[in-house]
């Protein structure tokens, strides 16, 4: 078996201190070399804290943001990526040349590379662009990676994309589980109460992770995303109260098959590591199915059909939506 050590971690940020988040991120680096881990994936926006962002001014946003690859944070998980000969993720706020702020993941390499990806569909506040393309790139370990953040994974074009410019591996950070959705059966609010009691009564609040406001909901439809495009996903997720919502973990990773290799069920940090069985890739069934697209079909895909929103807009809309536009 030609493998390849991987790992994915939840864990609870604190709201707007990059220094506490950074430590915890290095407390976890140490513990995965400790295992020979090659590629760790953190969550979205889990070293300057994420759902208390949505409240932020512009000034609050920019106090809170640095540039990439430039800025202290990526330049840290630089530093821990050549120490420990790992390929790190994790999320912050990026400001780019122009002014911009971007929901952004930072991929530091063990070769001095950083690379980037900046959210495509952006939600958390109107200070906030998205991005406007695939990050997907080649590692010292001989497989390739992308990167999609949270509601990037929930639009299959993306992953599928993805899958097509060559990714064997796909990291997908989330703050996620738990939230106040518009959709009756996707998720729903936890109540914080039970995070804050976890210690007196932990099966309470593993049963609401576990159950379909966290993994249940996520394996509606993660799984999919593996299997159908042939590759392997790091789920990484915050836990834990989060201004008024809990995250609900659910580390998991998924082989090209879509079936779960490892997974928590903590309630609490935690950190999951899989081998990953790359000899799995050239004949999953989303890799040899791939080769049977007709694209000449696909026109509708890429033409405006009159109903879309920003992303912003249809994450927080409560109007229905109609069959047929």
């Amino acid at each position: 078996m030609t493998s390849l050590r991987a790992a994915t971690v939840q864990f609870h940020h604190a709201a707007g201190d990059k220094a506490a988040n950074l430590a915890t991120v290095q407390a976890f680096v140490a513990r995965a070399a400790a295992r020979d881990v090659k590629i760790l994936a953190f969550p979205e926006m889990c070293l300057t804290g994420y759902w208390h962002c949505r409240d932020l001014s512009l000034d609050g946003w920019r106090a809170l943001a640095e540039p990439v690859p430039s800025g202290p944070c990526s330049q840290a998980l630089l530093s821990l990526a050549r120490d420990h000969d790992m390929a790190i993720g994790a999320g912050l706020v990026e400001v780019a040349d122009d002014g911009r702020l971007y929901n952004t993941y930072v991929v530091a390499l063990p070769d001095g590379r950083v690379e980037r990806h900046r959210k495509l569909h952006a939600f958390e506040s109107p200070h906030v662009s998205s991005g406007d393309g695939f990050t997907v790139f080649d590692t010292p370990f001989g497989v390739r990676l992308a990167v999609l953040i949270c509601w990037d994974n929930n639009l299959v074009e993306n992953v599928r994309a993805t899958a097509l410019l060559g990714a064997d591996v796909l990291l997908a950070p989330h703050q996620t589980g738990g939230t106040a959705s518009r959709s009756p059966h996707a998720m729903g609010v936890i109540d914080p109460a039970l995070w804050r009691n976890r210690a007196r009564d932990p099966e309470a609040l593993r049963a609401e992770f576990q159950g379909d406001k966290g993994r249940g909901w996520l394996l509606r439809w993660l799984p999919a995303r593996a299997h159908d495009n042939g590759l392997f996903v790091l789920f990484s997720n915050g836990v834990g109260e989060d201004a008024g919502e809990v995250r609900t973990g659910n580390a998991m990773i998924l082989d090209p098959y879509g079936r779960i290799v490892a997974e928590t069920d903590a309630i609490d940090d935690a950190m999951v590591v899989a081998d990953l069985d790359l000899d799995l890739l050239p004949l999953s069934t989303g890799r040899r199915w791939i080769r049977g697209r007709r694209p000449e079909l696909y026109g509708v895909l890429t033409q405006r059909q009159g109903h879309e929103l920003s992303p912003l807009e249809a994450r927080f809309s409560t109007e229905p939506v109609a069959r047929s536009f």
